[in-house]
């Protein structure tokens, strides 16, 4: 027999980072799949124009600083405005550079731990809160890398430690949580193909990245966990390109 899926039709899902790379392809799928989505980026105009294609009933776009607790709790508001509730929140929003620890100014590397570890951390709780409001538990994915599962080289430290703040605090938020029907799922994939680090470390349209995973892949992953039945979840996927070595 066919495996169960959860259906997604008009389920509420906020997700970050839904201008571009993996956050547009979560934003995609989701409403393929019949969910509405709180699109949040810190450049609204671009979320517009990678999402517009579209159906508007099924997209709300919100210019979202991860950095800010207020821009966040203001996003689910939102969500709550339109839909009448929240059902989920991916937290996708992330940047990095690659290169030395000595190359980069104080302010780029508090950005990367500002908008990766504590821009995590501010989305989940604006959604916990709703999630706790609203009385009907809900779900929490993460993106994380596989750089915070111990496999990150050289050139990329402060990204890696952000990364492994965003693990443990999944990890430890799942203890807390779950009692509460609220559902923590962390997805770690390795290199994908993206315009991320482009300038800082990589370089746009580096034939190398053709063996990276897409972010359609890691956008599959996404909707795969939130479909699970609710007596399941995903602690921990980690997902690999056949190129790389894990």
């Amino acid at each position: 027999m066919p495996a169960e899926k959860r259906d997604l039709t008009g389920s509420v899902v906020l997700v970050t980072g839904a201008g571009a790379g993996i956050g547009g392809a979560v934003a995609d799928l989701l409403v393929e799949a019949g969910a509405c989505v709180v699109a949040c980026d810190v450049d609204a105009e671009r979320a517009r124009q990678r999402l517009a294609a579209l159906p508007a009933d099924q997209v709300l776009v919100q210019r979202t600083d991860v950095r800010s607790p207020a821009d966040l709790a203001a996003a689910v508001q939102g969500a709550v405005q339109r839909w009448g509730r929240l059902d989920s929140v991916v937290a996708n929003a992330g940047v990095g550079v690659f290169g030395s620890i000595l190359d980069y100014p104080d302010e780029t590397l508090q950005r990367i731990v500002d908008t990766n570890l504590l821009g995590t951390v501010w989305a989940v709780r604006a959604a916990v809160r709703e999630f706790d409001r609203g009385g009907a538990g809900g779900d929490v994915v993460v993106l994380a890398s596989v750089a915070g599962l111990g496999t990150a080289g050289g050139n990329e430290t402060v990204y890696a430690a952000s990364k492994f703040g965003q693990v443990g605090f999944a990890i430890s938020l799942d203890r807390e949580v779950r009692h509460r029907g609220i559902r923590v799922s962390t997805i770690a994939p390795a290199a994908v193909d993206t315009g991320f680090a482009d300038g800082v470390g990589r370089v746009s349209g580096d034939p190398v990245k053709q063996s990276y995973l897409r972010p359609a892949d890691v956008a599959a992953a996404v909707v795969t966990v939130l479909e699970q039945p609710r007596r399941m979840r995903t602690a921990l996927w980690s997902m690999w390109s056949m190129s790389e070595d894990s």
